[in-house]
């Protein structure tokens, strides 16, 4: 059969699919320290339930949280993806998007899912680069905007320790020098570690934080694949968050079982590091709700072989019980298929009450849950180092009346003026959410 109608049947039984299976519970049923998780619902070919990526109307911008304000701290970016505030002020913004891998679109599954995440937004070339953005007058908007750094391949996170700045590539970490102040790096990286990547590269978005002393980097690194199905010795080292020795540059595994870890960020009050997770897929539109969690030393969190503790995926073979006995509950459900990806907590804000206390989350949008969830940039409120109620939405109106996407939030961060920036990848912006006058 031809390629392209044996394309065009998978995406026809895919939209039948998604007519047939349709969540029964609502997002809010999967959010919280207890979320329902129902049977699954396994069907024959996955939902595919897109929201195609048009962009942002002229003179139209997401819906603020009642309090506050939003307008567009930078526009006409390519593809903006994470955010870092450097201690000056100046705020980078890595434009990326997947580097090529050539053997995750393999097979037929693999090719329609590459033409799926294309009408997603995730189609364009990576620009492969970081811009620095400058507000010097304070008034909101960066007027400067100068190439940071260039030819990288698919940047994600960054941190600075003194005045050596990391950047996670898509397959390596590297170390730049950097002097405050200035506009752009031209000395080349070192690297320090090489990071799982290659042909098959799945969950390919690598984030790095520091340990509050500056001895340590940690390195988020998602699985490469669903639940395993392109074989477990394909997932040596992932789903995983690294710990690297900055001074020597060894690694060792500090926590497993992530399926896609993306988020990280040290709890204010007990010092923690939380992590944002995307959980699996393909299993119905309830299931199984992304989440954040603290991370303990040494903890493995189910990833492939369970889910939300012992809940056993029986797609998975062989399993390892033994695995699975050891999976540590996560501490707080966000919604099933929300893409949960930036985590920033509130700590420097000057958003008002709720927004004082807890985490913000850049919920990047559904494909495989009917209908839609997440698209928007919620909050959980924190007390005593802990989650402590439901989320509150920050900002919405990332879908219009069509269920297109005018935008999609990632990374969240809050500015030098106690503001919260949030990286829209598919409406090319930085949003900046203040307090309102």
């Amino acid at each position: 059969m031809h390629k392209t109608r044996l394309a065009l049947l998978i995406m026809l039984a895919g939209t039948l699919a998604a007519c047939g299976e349709s969540s029964t519970l609502q997002v809010s049923d999967g959010t919280g320290p207890s979320p329902q998780l129902p049977e699954p619902n396994k069907t024959l070919i996955p939902t595919v339930n897109i929201a195609p990526a048009i962009g942002w109307p002229e003179g139209v911008k997401p819906t603020a949280a009642a309090g506050t304000h939003v307008a567009a701290f930078a526009e006409g970016l390519d593809h903006p993806r994470w955010l870092y505030v450097l201690p000056n002020g100046d705020v980078l913004v890595a434009e990326t998007n997947a580097p090529p891998k050539p053997d995750d679109s393999k097979g037929i599954r693999g090719w329609v899912m590459e033409k799926v995440m294309g009408r997603a937004g995730a189609g364009v070339p990576s620009p492969n680069r970081i811009t620095l953005l400058r507000d010097a007058d304070h008034d909101g908007v960066a007027e400067t905007r100068m190439v940071f750094l260039e030819n990288l391949n698919s940047p994600f996170g960054m941190t600075l320790v003194g005045n050596d700045l990391y950047v996670a590539d898509s397959d390596k970490l590297l170390r730049f020098p950097y002097q405050a102040g200035e506009t752009a790096i031209k000395a080349p990286g070192t690297k320090v570690v090489d990071l799982p990547g290659g042909p098959l590269n799945h969950h390919w978005t690598k984030n790095v934080i520091a340990s509050k002393d500056g001895s340590k980097l940690y390195v988020s690194v998602g699985s490469n694949s669903n639940v395993g199905e392109n074989g477990l010795e394909a997932e040596q080292g992932r789903a995983a968050i690294w710990e690297v020795d900055r001074a020597s540059g060894q690694q060792r595994i500090f926590a497993s079982g992530l399926r896609n870890p993306n988020g990280m960020a040290w709890e204010p009050q007990s010092g923690k590091l939380w992590t944002a997770v995307n959980e699996r897929d393909e299993i119905g539109s309830d299931l199984v709700p992304d989440y954040i969690t603290s991370v303990k030393d040494g903890g493995f969190y189910g990833w492939p072989f369970s889910y939300y503790g012992q809940h056993v995926d029986v797609r998975v073979t062989p399993q390892n019980l033994d695995l699975v006995a050891k999976a540590i509950v996560p501490d707080y459900a966000v919604g099933p298929h929300t893409a949960s990806l930036g985590l920033t907590f509130a700590e420097g804000s000057k958003l008002p009450a709720p927004f004082s206390n807890g985490a913000f989350i850049g919920q990047h949008g559904s494909w495989n849950r009917k209908p839609h969830s997440g698209y928007k940039v919620i909050f959980v409120p924190f007390k005593a180092g802990q989650p402590k109620g439901q989320p509150v939405d920050v900002l919405t109106g990332f879908l219009d009346k069509d269920e297109n996407a005018m935008g999609r939030p990632v990374g969240v961060v809050i500015d030098q003026q106690g503001d919260l920036l949030v990286a829209d990848d598919v409406g090319n912006k930085v949003w900046r959410v203040s307090a309102a006058k």
